[in-house]
């Protein structure tokens, strides 16, 4: 067997979306002479926003704190369309050469690091060979989500439903609704934003739920923002419209932690003013956990309080018995018909792309080790990845990373330090990593890393602590133990 053919690099990323693109700028502005590589798994930039394709699909945070610090976002709309923010991520690695550093259709497979050599192998599979790259750091950008397949539940009598059933992870693209019963089963992000976008052609759209989830609507056009851009000067209107957004959505989830009883009712009393009178807030609009418990769903402009009102979406909480030829019929023993059904039933998520590793020789199972400030692993040397903050902003916490990396490199150079390895401290308590209650989390987290029950080794989903820590304090932790070459 012929051994792949193998290259070094000093940094290499994994993934080229929003996140791993970012990545590479911070990395090529801190060290202009080093050399760097993406792999990424599919034949596009944008990761998440080339991959989802569906009706309407936008961001579900503010494209002032998605953007990303070191490029203002220059859209009319601060809640962006998934082409704008494709287009824009597309832009970013463009301005600086960095799309000539990706190599596409090379998916991750397998990482061995040798303390003998003080490298990263990495392997990846192109066009059904293995190819390998010899890297001195990875950093991790592949987010959670499981690209190949959506989640889609068991349902009994699929097989005899007459339509079509589509998941909008894999959007058909020549799909005509015109005319057409739809039925979208879900209450998350995904269902609420293509519930209205659906209706637009299709003869009606019913959003079918088990249970509600708490839905906000946001000026698409941010107006401070707009008068912000208008009488500053670009750089610092981003920065200031960044820190409002940041403060509030901060604020937003501070107060539902803190006072969640009060918060309902605020939403309550917003939600009113935005449904038909007499609406039936306690059994479509009232879920059963706390505000922040799970993520607030957002929509732009009222667009799904507006097509309840015009009667295009209908609202129905209850659950499946069963799919019947015409439509599903529920438990209460209505029956929705439907020419299309969409299940709209979450994703999958998956640890660190499923690669698996091995340190000099030994295989590390990601479930038994913990993670450092969010983005490094116990026992796995030259090591990052990154995950966004589930109450806020993706990128408001891949930025923070990136920045703490460059700094930790910077630190191991001035140095001459080769390796840099976080031993665990065995008195520290475990917790899941994403202390989320959202089903496609509880799905997965046992096949994550753990965190700690306190800091550095406990994740925090809050900007402003993190802030002063990973861009401005201290890099050097007890937990590190570096070596030379």
């Amino acid at each position: 067997m012929t051994a792949p053919q193998q290259h070094h690099v000093d940094f290499l990323v994994i993934g080229a979306g929003l996140s791993g693109i970012g990545a590479a700028h911070h990395f090529q502005a801190k060290f202009p002479g080093k050399t760097f590589t993406i792999l990424e798994s599919r034949g596009a930039i944008g990761g998440t926003w080339d991959l989802f394709r569906y009706p309407g699909i936008r961001s579900d945070s503010d494209m002032y704190t998605l953007g990303y610090v070191f490029k203002p976002w220059k859209g009319e709309k601060s809640i962006a369309d998934g082409a704008s923010i494709r287009d824009y991520i597309v832009e970013a690695a463009r301005d600086t050469g960095i799309d000539r550093h990706i190599r596409f259709h090379h998916k991750v497979t397998s990482l061995e690091w040798s303390s003998a050599d003080n490298r990263w192998t990495v392997h990846a599979e192109h066009d059904g060979a293995d190819v390998a790259v010899t890297a001195s750091f990875v950093m991790s950008c592949s987010g959670y989500y499981r690209y190949d397949e959506g989640f889609t539940p068991e349902f009994d009598g699929r097989e005899s439903f007459a339509g079509q059933v589509i998941h909008p992870q894999h959007w058909p693209e020549d799909l005509d609704l015109t005319g057409k019963k739809v039925v979208v089963i879900g209450s998350g992000a995904t269902a609420i934003t293509l519930a209205p976008n659906l209706a637009e052609k299709a003869d009606h759209v019913t959003l079918l739920q088990r249970s509600p989830s708490y839905i906000m609507s946001l000026p698409a056009k941010d107006p401070i923002a707009q008068k912000l851009r208008r009488f500053l000067p670009a750089k610092l209107a981003y920065s200031a419209i960044r820190l409002k957004n940041v403060s509030v959505a901060v604020a937003m989830y501070e107060l539902c932690q803190k006072y969640p009883t009060f918060m309902k009712g605020r939403i309550r009393k917003l939600q009113e003013g935005w449904l038909p009178k007499g609406y039936d807030l306690d059994t479509h609009f009232t879920p059963r956990y706390d505000p922040w418990d799970q993520r607030l769903c957002l929509v732009p402009d009222n667009d799904m309080f507006r097509a309840i009102r015009k009667g295009t979406v209908s609202l129905v909480t209850d659950r499946i018995a069963r799919f019947t030829e015409s439509g599903i019929s529920l438990e209460s023993g209505e029956e929705l018909e439907a020419d299309v059904i969409v299940t709209a039933t979450g994703l999958n998520l998956t640890a660190l792309g499923d690669a698996s590793f091995q340190v000099d020789g030994r295989d590390i199972e990601l479930s038994k080790t913990m993670a450092f400030k969010g983005m490094m692993l116990s026992g796995v040397p030259n090591f990052a990845f990154i995950v966004g903050y589930t109450n806020a902003s993706w990128t408001l916490k891949a930025d923070l990373v990136c920045d703490y990396v460059c700094r930790l490199l910077e630190h191991m150079d001035t140095n001459h330090y080769a390796k840099v390895e976080l031993q665990r401290d065995p008195s520290v308590g475990e917790e899941p990593f994403l202390d989320f209650a959202a089903g496609y989390v509880l799905r997965a987290v046992d096949s994550f890393p753990r965190q700690g029950s306190v800091a550095p080794w406990r994740l925090r989903m809050n900007y402003f602590r993190d802030l002063p820590m990973l861009k401005f304090g201290k890099v050097v932790d007890d937990a590190m133990v570096f070596e030379h070459a």
